[in-house]
């Protein structure tokens, strides 16, 4: 039977397209994390999972040493490329539990939508324990929800989740639900077990809208969407690709975006 864990070596498979599709975050979060911490040319950071860079720029722009860390090759290749004109800037290839870390060094540790990866004990105890006195675990992530605006193509779009998804990875349908203020709390609590203090969390919000072409190419990205086998993930999109057409040729996305901080 197929499994939907440890799929994380999927994203590598289409670097360009998750570079170009994949979303960025907004200005209010950055200032948020900033505001909470002064990350300048003096500072030290790494990132968990750059995947395609989209959360990077606003790092690198405060001229500060930014170590990332990415599981994929591919993706590590295009990020060297991408953000070459940055000095400060490496990628280390690799998973970040099996990277050698120095501890009580780095003032800032962020991972945008790739924590969920890692094993939690290791991975936040790996965290706090790179940090120096007193700096900063940012965690935030995006969380789709789909055609809020539009029930009829949303319960058309599940008849063919529960045709080709659900019946290949031998699941029980479950219905979409909206990330939730109480989701983003027992997120940010999470860092208390592990010795972190000032734990805080906000929430952002925005809409994308989508052709029925470039959804399927969105949809080209998520981990589990591409483990499918092709034959099967073919005609799955093509039934997705066709229904949004017939339901006014585009999609909305309400996304809910979260962010955590704690400070060791």
């Amino acid at each position: 039977m197929p499994t939907i864990d440890h799929l994380e070596w999927t994203f590598d498979k289409v670097p360009e397209l998750y570079a170009k599709i994949r979303p960025s975050y907004p200005t209010e979060l950055y200032e948020c994390i900033f505001d909470y911490l002064n990350v300048d040319d003096n500072s030290k950071l790494i990132e968990i999972g750059i995947g395609g860079g989209q959360a990077t720029p606003p790092f690198l722009k405060t001229r500060c040493d930014l170590t990332a860390i990415e599981y994929g090759e591919n993706l590590s290749k295009l990020c060297r490329d991408k953000f070459k004109d940055y000095p400060k800037f490496k990628v280390v290839t690799g998973k970040f539990e099996d990277i050698e870390i120095s501890e009580n060094t780095y003032d800032l540790i962020y991972s945008a939508s790739a924590f969920h990866w890692v094993p939690e004990e290791m991975g936040y105890t790996k965290v706090y324990n790179s940090l120096v006195n007193g700096g900063v675990f940012a965690r935030f992530a995006n969380h789709p929800f789909r055609c809020k605006n539009n029930p009829e193509l949303s319960k058309a779009i599940d008849e063919i989740y529960e045709q080709y998804y659900y019946s290949y990875y031998d699941k029980a349908p479950a219905a979409p639900s909206e990330y939730t203020e109480e989701d983003a709390k027992l997120r940010a609590d999470i860092a208390l077990k592990y010795g972190f203090k000032d734990v805080t969390y906000k929430l952002f919000n925005r809409i994308r809208e989508f052709s029925a072409q470039e959804y399927i190419q969105l949809l080209g990205t998520y981990s589990d969407h591409i483990a499918i086998e092709s034959s099967i993930r073919e005609k799955f999109f093509n039934e997705i690709e066709k229904t949004i057409e017939a339901y006014g040729s585009t999609i909305k996305l309400y996304d809910t975006l979260d962010l955590q901080l704690a400070r060791k």
